[in-house]
């Protein structure tokens, strides 16, 4: 089984994002069975707080839900846990470091580092552009789950 956790800052609104896009991406694969994926945040501003309404709205239009899904941090000892401990940006790298100790198993990169075009993935929060971040997600997710085909 491999086990993915996503990262931004609050877990509101790009880290649940990729959660879930990436969940619906290996189920219509077939695959749901073979992955365990979660998300998290490296700040404590918004725990125990819902999905936002901006991505709510645009994973709707995809027929993707994020029921029952409400912000959590990162733990130190989530990095023995996950295979793929995945930031948003480079700022969620500084973070989960810090709150991870370090990276000796290279387990810890941004997503869009998967794909053709590795760049930071612009918080929607500040952005408000959750169209942007969709596109740039599922950019990234794929491009994951095509290395993830080759842990498997």
């Amino acid at each position: 089984m491999i086990k993915i956790l996503f990262i931004c800052h609050g877990n509101i609104c790009r880290s649940p994002m990729a959660e879930f896009v990436m969940k619906d991406l290996v189920a219509r694969a077939g695959a749901a069975e073979q992955f365990y994926i979660a998300s998290a945040a490296t700040s404590t501003e918004e725990l125990g707080n819902p999905v936002h309404y901006g991505t709510v709205r645009k994973l709707r239009a995809y027929g993707i839900s994020t029921e029952g899904k409400y912000s959590v941090q990162l733990r130190k000892k989530d990095y023995g846990v996950y295979d793929y401990l995945i930031g948003m940006e480079q700022r969620n790298l500084r973070n989960m470091l810090r709150i991870l100790g370090g990276d000796p198993e290279h387990k810890v990169c941004r997503l869009l580092d998967f794909s053709q075009h590795p760049r930071d993935i612009a918080d929607p929060w500040y952005t408000g552009d959750f169209d942007k971040t969709y596109e740039d997600i599922k950019e990234g997710c794929e491009a994951l789950l095509q290395d993830c085909w080759l842990r498997l």
